[in-house]
């Protein structure tokens, strides 16, 4: 139905939200007092001193905030958080028109001046009108994972919480490679394609070990899957170069470079004509071993 949200009508929903926000200014108000008072009663302490720990919270502090909450019929850790969070706020750099909740994600900025100059400039609104904060977007000003991810970072990095577990990984990242544009981009990644193909590797191996005889054929099968995944990475190797090397290279004219930047880069060719050589004598002759000066060169120590 159009004009509604949810089950009311868009000026009822109007009118919800401004009474909303008297009440949360209102509540923000109380835990403002609250912790004021718990700051009263205990003011922060610096560390060191007679605290070696580093913890600001002394037994006799803890004792005295948790008597103060259960006078007043609040667990310790919400009136702690209160305490804390009045001390990072100085009444005259508080913003009644941000609730509590938003200021005490703003509060873990550590630097005093940029904590208090965020809270006057909130991002846009992503619906439109005056700019104003939400949980999401204070927890984007301090890095913190948010509520509703929308960036493709955040949805990747939501997805990557939920699937902490290997059986969830793997389910999923069964599901995904099922669609073929996934696929696709997922073995465009060096690393993912090496990754599948160890894996195939490993479950055909496993498939053979019951005796050389009969497994022949699949022996003979194994081998000629490796040499193709070979083949396949060293044209992916000299591709990737190429590719790079064309899109860095038209760049370079004109641009100045000192001696000692000179030398790095000419190092670091020597150390790509070195792999290419080795790479070649590999294909051509076979040979795979590296003689001591390769070695040194590879690893940056050598002439």
């Amino acid at each position: 139905m159009t004009g509604m949200v949810g089950s009311v009508t868009r000026q009822r929903y109007d009118e919800l939200v401004k009474l909303g926000r008297d009440w949360v200014s209102a509540m923000s108000s109380v835990q403002w007092q609250l912790g004021d008072a718990a700051m009263e009663i205990e003011p922060m302490r610096s560390y060191g001193g007679t605290n070696p720990s580093g913890s600001e919270e002394l037994f006799t502090v803890s004792e005295a905030i948790r008597m103060f909450a259960e006078d007043v019929g609040l667990a310790y850790s919400t009136v702690r958080d209160y305490r804390w969070v009045a001390s990072r706020w100085p009444k005259e750099h508080r913003r009644a028109d941000v609730s509590h909740t938003i200021h005490k994600i703003l509060a873990s900025i550590p630097d005093e001046q940029e904590r208090f100059e965020a809270v006057n400039n909130p991002p846009p609104n992503p619906r439109g009108g005056p700019a104003r904060w939400t949980h999401d977007s204070a927890k984007r000003i301090v890095g913190w994972k948010v509520d509703t991810p929308e960036s493709v970072q955040e949805k990747v990095d939501a997805i990557h919480d939920l699937a902490a577990d290997d059986q969830v990984a793997a389910r999923v990242a069964t599901d995904f490679l099922r669609r073929p544009a996934v696929a696709s981009k997922a073995m465009a990644d060096d690393t993912a394609r090496h990754a599948v193909n160890e894996a195939q590797f490993d479950q055909f191996r496993q498939q053979v070990q019951y005796g050389q005889e009969e497994a022949a054929p699949q022996l003979d099968q194994l081998r000629r899957m490796e040499h193709n995944t070979q083949f396949m990475d060293l044209v992916a190797v000299c591709t990737q170069f190429t590719v790079t090397a064309g899109r860095i290279v038209p760049n370079l004219r004109g641009e100045p470079y000192d001696d000692a930047e000179r030398e790095t880069i000419l190092r670091g060719l020597a150390r790509v004509r070195a792999s290419a050589d080795w790479i070649e004598n590999a294909v051509t002759r076979g040979e795979v071993d590296l003689d001591e000066q390769l070695q040194k060169l590879l690893k940056g120590s050598g002439e």
